[in-house]
């Protein structure tokens, strides 16, 4: 079946009922399922959209969710009882993304549920499955029942997994930031003693590096959600890395690893709260894996007309076969003197450094091995 076109005329554009509130979200859906050949019909609520359904006969229908007066689920109960309005298949769009508004869409009859803010091609690939999937349905009853549920079921674990996500983000910042604090309070107190103050400092230590790997799990879950958006502007590169530097010296120096930095006169076009994490999820990693007293070190340089930024350790380096899969989420590389690892720093790196439009590679830095960002100097 071509794109925009139905079965049912040779020709004939396939006729989307687009039903939202929102005037431009309905704007945004006309130009792209338009762009794509279908022709589409708009209504601003749930009543007015029931009407257009029996008006039209629309071969999809995109129904917000959260509407004044006739919501959603209800107009999708309602257009179900009308003629034809059984073998349409509905696709949800809405902003809220939880498991009870999910369950409440299914119930209703709904075929697919999508969140906004959409991309126009992830818009359009659910069109065309709804279609090809209802289309199924008039085939194979059965076999198109069991997948829908089977989808339904992975997407209902997903808005879950995303649920806890957020608690583990929202919930727990607060009592790791108290445990920070009260372990700053006892390396204060001048009446501490040495053995105290060393406990203190552990616990602050990893602390941080808790907050570090719960932020992570947020922002790769705003990255798989279209929604990790740095805000650029030019950088110094320099303090930067000393900032990175001076947050983890004391797990450096537990491990018995010294940190060192030559950048000088640097300019990045950044956002600089997320290259900073950057860099501290690469410097953490390289003092995970480098050997009792040796060196850590951060340089930069102008790189194919932009910085290549590198940091290098002189651990036992990433295999060749290695070299992409350890960006992959809960991929641990195996590499002698490794300390820890979780599995999600370096996901994190690849998804926010490509966010700025740059790129993350892996070289020998013999011995070791060298973590390369490439991104734009600012003007």
């Amino acid at each position: 079946m071509r794109p925009g076109y139905s079965d049912g005329v040779m020709g004939a554009p396939a006729t989307i009922l687009v039903v939202d509130d929102n005037l431009e979200n309905r704007a945004l859906a006309r130009a792209t399922l338009e762009d794509e050949g279908y022709r589409v019909v708009l209504a601003t609520g749930g009543e007015a959209g029931v009407a257009a359904f029996e008006q039209e006969h629309p071969d999809c229908v995109l129904l917000d969710v959260r509407m004044p007066g006739v919501d959603g689920p209800a107009a999708c109960e309602r257009i179900r009882a009308l003629p034809g309005g059984r073998d349409t298949p509905i696709v949800f769009v809405t902003a809220q993304r939880d498991v009870d508004t999910f369950d409440r869409t299914v119930r209703a009859g709904g075929d697919d549920f999508m969140t906004k803010p959409f991309r126009p091609n992830e818009l359009v690939a659910r069109v065309q499955a709804a279609l090809k999937l209802r289309q199924l349905a008039t085939e194979r009853s059965e076999l198109y029942r069991q997948i829908k549920q089977q989808r339904d079921d992975l997407q209902r674990v997903q808005l879950q997994k995303e649920q806890l996500v957020a608690f583990l983000v929202h919930d727990l910042k607060n009592p790791v930031n108290a445990i920070e604090l009260q372990s700053e309070l006892v390396l204060r107190d001048r009446d501490a003693s040495e053995r105290s103050r060393r406990a203190a400092m552990k616990i602050r230590d990893e602390g941080r590096a808790l907050i570090r790997m719960i932020t992570t799990l947020l922002d790769i879950a705003k990255a798989d959600e279209g929604r990790l958006d740095p805000i650029r502007r030019p950088v110094e590169l320099a303090p930067l890395v000393t900032g990175v530097i001076e947050e983890l010296d004391a797990r450096a120096d537990a491990a018995g690893i010294r940190l060192a930095c030559e950048i000088e006169g640097v300019r990045i076009s950044a956002d600089p709260d997320l290259f900073r994490r950057i860099l501290e999820n690469l410097v953490e990693n390289a003092i995970q894996h480098a050997p009792e007293a040796s060196e850590v070190q951060v340089t930069a340089q102008p790189f194919e007309g932009g910085i290549a930024v590198r940091v290098r350790d002189s651990g036992a380096g990433v295999p060749p076969e290695q070299r992409e899969r350890v960006f992959e989420r809960f991929v641990q590389g195996q590499r002698e003197h490794a300390r820890s690892n979780r599995g999600l720093g370096l996901a994190f790196c690849k998804l926010a450094i490509e966010a700025h439009g740059g790129r993350i590679w892996i070289e020998d830095a013999v011995p070791g091995a060298a973590f390369c960002l490439w991104i734009d100097h600012a003007d």
